[in-house]
């Protein structure tokens, strides 16, 4: 049994080893969508592919990632054997987020004892197909999306091989290296707290960890009382709407999320792995209960998330998931705060993706956050399933031919009530050469709901010079046209007294 303060140490140690390990990735990344907006994640497992301990980076790739981890879980692992997949039906979420994972022995002999696997996932800024920064909007399986990974070794051949089929190879490589720099950093402080602390310690600091995530996590369950709360929503394709169900069920310390009823398999690219659902109601049910509770796969241990075979949240390959992993994980997770009475954020992404065949820019765009019952809600941020930072101005005009013409906060955008919802941001870029672009949004025709009497926010708007887009679209852009982005603005908490609280 370990000692509470020493657990508590162990817990802090091996947390320090996730951070420490996005904090090389990040510095060793060359895209700037890794090393500006941070949109990558890492994490230590134990030898039995459990999530031991994650980063605070991107919600939708760690709650996802123990799947990756179990796709390589009976490989013939060694000393510094590196493994990579992207393929969404085999440990993946959407094939432009990559995993690298290393598995960590207590020595460099195949004989040596495996004490655990270090993972990081990045977005990259392409990984081929026929649209450059592989989130094409009108895509329908996978091969319209990119290259498929399987799970397989990842050395500098395969380094090679893999970047020479996405645009921009040198960059690839770049930022696979810094994956596998980030996990051998991690590896490399996995086995000094091994050594330093003892294997048979290190074994029982994993176990307690787990546990004790989810000790905490069924008492915050228990708190927020039995019964079944339902709630609906929708998604917003060119054709009309796909609807989204669900019925949350507590019973003491547990809770069935259950998604029967939504919307079949998609032609588009809407669709959804199960990881990434799961992935959604995860970060949801960390927002309902303590995030201080540590980051692992204890906290999900009562967390019971259904969804049928051949639905959208649950997708059969080879259908597309570009949308799914950023819109439709949003929505997920909208649902189950929805059911228990939160206001919404923005609940979208606001993906852009920008390019040619000789570069290519993908950012998300933040928004609103729901009002809390006791505050408003932060403007202008990433918020739920993303995460992420903006691309600074200076970084972007640098890098890509475009020119920032408008960046600000969309005054007057979030919900009115008690709390106000908060401010969606307005984003205009203006292309300095001939580009494609990619437009993957939500709650441009359905707003983020208020709370408790609060009003929704405004929904958001794609325009080209001025012209209304629809909510996902591909296009080109000439020279001296502008893409303007005005994302949403939260939902507000409880009836305004006296009218709207002023910002």
């Amino acid at each position: 049994m370990i000692d509470p303060v020493d657990l508590q140490v162990l817990t802090g140690a091996l947390r320090s080893i996730c951070d420490e390990m996005g904090a090389v990735l990040i510095r060793s990344a060359h895209s700037a969508n890794i090393k500006e907006r941070r949109d990558a994640s890492t994490a230590l497992f134990d030898p039995s592919g459990e999530m031991v301990m994650q980063a605070e980076h991107i919600p939708v790739h760690l709650g996802a990632m123990p799947a990756a981890v179990a796709a390589v879980l009976g490989e013939d692992h060694a000393p510094g054997r590196a493994w990579i997949l992207n393929d969404p039906y085999a440990g993946g979420t959407h094939l432009p987020d990559i995993t690298v994972i290393l598995p960590v022995f207590a020595g460099n002999d195949p004989g040596d004892e495996l004490i655990g696997f270090a993972a990081s996932r990045a977005h990259h800024a392409d990984v081929g197909g026929p649209t450059p920064g592989s989130m094409p909007a009108d895509s329908h399986t996978l091969a319209d999306e990119g290259v498929v990974i399987g799970p397989r070794i990842l050395d500098e051949p395969a380094i090679d091989e893999l970047s020479e089929l996405m645009r921009q190879p040198a960059q690839r490589r770049a930022d696979l290296r810094a994956q596998l720099a980030a996990g051998r950093a991690g590896a490399r402080r996995l086995t000094e707290l091994h050594d330093r602390a003892g294997g048979e310690t290190l074994r029982e600091a994993f176990a307690a960890v787990l546990d004790y995530a989810e000790r905490r996590t069924r008492a915050c369950i228990r708190v927020l009382g039995d019964g079944t709360r339902t709630a609906k929503d929708v998604l917003e394709t060119t054709a009309g709407d796909l609807e989204l169900v669900l019925e949350a069920t507590i019973r003491g310390d547990e809770v069935t999320l259950d998604f029967c009823g939504s919307a079949p398999q998609h032609d588009g690219n809407l669709n959804c792995p199960l990881a990434v659902t799961r992935s959604a109601c995860y970060f949801a049910i960390r927002v309902l209960t303590d995030p201080d509770i540590p980051p692992s796969a204890g906290a999900y241990r009562p967390v019971d998330v259904r969804a049928p075979e051949g639905s959208i949240l649950n997708a059969r390959a080879p259908a597309a998931v570009a949308a799914g992993n950023v819109e439709t994980s949003s929505r997920v997770a909208d649902l189950v705060l929805r059911a228990f009475g939160r206001a919404l954020g923005q609940g979208t992404m606001n993906n852009l993706t920008l390019g040619s065949e000789e570069l290519a820019y993908y950012e998300t765009i933040g928004g609103g956050q729901g009002a809390c019952p006791d505050a408003d809600g932060p403007s202008g941020v990433h918020v739920a399933m993303s995460n992420t930072l903006n691309t600074p101005v200076e970084a972007l005009e640098l890098e890509f031919p475009l020119r920032v013409t408008r960046y600000e906060l969309r005054r007057g955008s979030g919900g009115a009530g008690r709390f106000r919802g908060g401010d969606g941001v307005i984003r205009e870029l203006e292309a300095l050469a001939p580009l494609r672009y990619s437009l993957i949004t939500e709650r441009r025709r359905h707003a983020p709901s208020g709370a408790a009497g609060g009003s929704p926010g405004k929904p958001g708007r794609n325009l080209l010079d001025g012209e209304e887009l629809p909510a996902k679209v591909v296009g080109e852009l000439a020279p001296g046209q502008r893409l303007r982005i005005e994302t949403p603005g939260g939902g507000g908490h409880g009836p305004p007294a006296g009218g709207a609280k002023p910002r």
